[in-house]
C-alpha cells in the first residue's frame, strides 16, 4: 500500500502524466513494480491511460472529498474564511504544515474589490489557487507562522539538511536569515511573505490555536503588493485575522 501510495504521490503540477520510468525515479522504486503499481491504479479507476503515460483520474477526488466532509477543521472555519471574504473582498484560507510544505484545507476568494476600495482586477491569485494545494513551506507566511510556533529546537531540526529552493528573486534561502524571520514571526505572533513563493503576491499569516493552546493551523490572506502595502495590511487586515482566530480557537 505503502508504494502505491508514493506511486500515486508522484503526480504534481510539475508532472501530470507519467510513465513507468519518471514513475520510479519519483517514488524510488524499480522500473517494474512501478509499473505493477501504476496499472493496478488504473485497474481501480484512480488513474487513466493511453498505454504508455498515466495520469490522474477524476476519482482520486474522493480521497479528498472525503476528508473535507469528515474533517471538522474545514468544517468549523469555512463559514469565517466565507465572512471575512465577504467583508474585505480579498481571499482568505486555512493551511495546516505536512513536512516539508503547507497545504490548503480550506479557502474562499473574492473575486472583485479590495479592502479600501477603489479599481482592482478580477484574476484570481494563484497562490492557494485551489483546496489541497502544496506550497514549500519556507516560502510563505502560512509556513513560517506555523514553524514558529514550534519550539526553537524542532526549527533547528526542520531546517538542518534540507535544501531551501529559490522560487523567485526575493525567496529566502539562507537558513539563519529564514531563522530569524521566523523567531521574527513567533515574537509578533504573525508573519508577512512578500513575493517569496510566487511574484506579485503578499500573504499576511496568524496562527489558529485550540481551547490548548496548539497551533493547529494558520490563516491566512492573499493581496497583490501594489493593491496593499504590507504595512497596510498589518493595519487594516491583521485585526481581522486575529479577531477571527480568538472567536474560531473556542470551536477548535
Amino acid at each position: 500500500m505503502a508504494k502505491g501510495l508514493a506511486v500515486l504521490e508522484s503526480f504534481d503540477t510539475e508532472r501530470q502524466r507519467l510513465n513507468a520510468t519518471l514513475a520510479a525515479e519519483r517514488a524510488g522504486l524499480t522500473r517494474a513494480a512501478a509499473r505493477r503499481h501504476l496499472l493496478t491504479l488504473a485497474h481501480l479507476g484512480y488513474l487513466e491511460s493511453d498505454g504508455q503515460y498515466f495520469w490522474l483520474a477524476p476519482k482520486v477526488l474522493r480521497l479528498a472529498g472525503s476528508y473535507l466532509a469528515s474533517a471538522r477543521l474545514p468544517r468549523v472555519v469555512q463559514p469565517t474564511l466565507n465572512r471575512l471574504a465577504a467583508q474585505t473582498q480579498l481571499p482568505f484560507s486555512a493551511v495546516v504544515l505536512e513536512g516539508r510544505e503547507v497545504v490548503i484545507v480550506a479557502r474562499s476568494t473574492a473575486q472583485s474589490g479590495h479592502a479600501g476600495g477603489g479599481p482592482t482586477s478580477d484574476r484570481v491569485l494563484a497562490y492557494g489557487l485551489h483546496l489541497g494545494s502544496r506550497l514549500p513551506a519556507h516560502a510563505t507566511s502560512t509556513g513560517r507562522m506555523l514553524l514558529a510556533c514550534r519550539p526553537k529546537s524542532a526549527v533547528r531540526d526542520w531546517l538542518r539538511g534540507h535544501p531551501l529552493p529559490r522560487l523567485t528573486a526575493y525567496t529566502q534561502t539562507d537558513a539563519p536569515a529564514l531563522r530569524a524571520a521566523i523567531d521574527q514571526a513567533r515574537t509578533e505572533d504573525c508573519c508577512i511573505a512578500s513575493e517569496e513563493h510566487e511574484l506579485g503576491v503578499l500573504a499576511l499569516a496568524v496562527p489558529l490555536r485550540d481551547l490548548q493552546g496548539h497551533a493547529v493551523a494558520a490563516l491566512n490572506v492573499v493581496t497583490a503588493p501594489q493593491r496593499l502595502s504590507p504595512e497596510r495590511l498589518k493595519r487594516d487586515v491583521l485585526p481581522l485575522l486575529q479577531e477571527a482566530a480568538r472567536e474560531l480557537r473556542a470551536l477548535l
